[in-house]
């Protein structure tokens, strides 16, 4: 249903059915060209003058206020590192699917930058690495239909975030271990066992945090043993490593299934969350596929940046 904001737009240019005609009665392909044609005649109405007073006041396109030379060659070292542990990187596009974010997770498409061509500027790169695992699975051409993929890239979010070190476009690391499930969860603990290590190998070892900690968090979505199973695991394998669990009564969360954990590390006498993961049911839904298993794990490649080096 239209937003009271969009039907006092539609009332005042007396056309009520307006966008009832462009998103149900045009075709993906006639709806674009009209938006195209808006576009550009927006676009030739405007004049030198208009278009940097435009750029001053739009808060997506200025650039990032970080030393370009020296978060690159950082960025290149923690790729490097993730490979040498077995994850493959990869480059994506700057602009995903239409609805990649939404149509498999429970993010709102007003929080993303939509754009035309069916696509939208990237505000998460786990769900574009998801349409390409399963993509490659659906052609056949991922071996053993396994898949660990690491990435680094920058991306946008439309919402307002207020608070130092915030910003609408923004760098994230993160890891996707893709596979199928072999019985007794041992592509969940396997993976996420995998996760954790190479975090602990990525703050410990490289940005020389002084403590990092785990929290695994109760999701729904699994059968009621699934955290404790999991959490034991990861304990018996890691045992110089601070693992908690939390459990939080069950509640329904979209995004993660059976497990959610947060990565926090200690630095200069502060605590900082800096990542976020868990198992996600997006290669399910995109190839119909109940025995699809995918883990996700992001981290905040500029916020530790800015936390080591006392900007927060």
């Amino acid at each position: 249903m239209p937003s009271d904001i969009i039907n006092s737009i539609l009332a005042r240019v007396n056309r009520p059915d307006l966008v009832k005609v462009l998103s149900e009665d045009l075709s993906g392909s006639e709806l674009n060209s009209v938006l195209l044609e808006i576009l550009k005649l927006k676009a030739k109405g405007m004049t030198p003058p208009s278009l940097l007073n435009f750029y001053q006041q739009n808060r997506f396109v200025k650039p990032a206020d970080l030393p370009v030379v020296e978060t690159k060659r950082i960025e290149f070292e923690v790729l490097q590192l993730f490979e040498q542990h077995g994850f493959t990187p990869i480059e994506l596009s700057p602009v995903s699917s239409l609805g990649s974010c939404s149509v498999v997770a429970p993010a709102d498409q007003n929080k993303v930058l939509s754009a035309l061509r069916g696509t939208e500027v990237l505000a998460d790169s786990t769900n574009a690495i998801a349409l390409h695992v399963s993509d490659l699975k659906q052609k056949n051409l991922l071996p053993d239909r396994v898949a660990k993929v690491c990435n680094i890239q920058r991306m946008v979010r439309t919402q307002a975030i207020t608070g130092k070190g915030f910003t609408p476009h923004f760098r994230v690391g993160c890891l996707v271990s893709s596979g199928t499930d072999t019985g007794a969860f041992e592509f969940e603990k396997t993976a996420l066992n995998e996760h954790l290590r190479m975090m602990k190998v990525l703050f410990l070892d490289y940005y020389k945090v002084e403590k990092i900690a785990f929290r695994l968090l109760y999701r729904a979505g699994y059968v009621s043993n699934f955290l404790k199973d999991v959490t034991d695991f990861l304990i018996s394998n890691n045992p110089d490593t601070n693992i908690t669990q939390v459990d939080l009564p069950e509640k329904q969360n979209a995004y993660y299934k059976g497990i959610q954990y947060k990565v926090d590390v200690a630095f200069n006498g502060s605590t900082y969350e800096i990542g976020d993961g868990g198992f996600v049911d997006w290669t399910q839904q995109l190839l119909q596929n109940k025995k699809e298993r995918m883990l996700s794990t992001g981290f905040g490649f500029d916020f530790i940046y800015r936390v080591l080096r006392g900007e927060l």
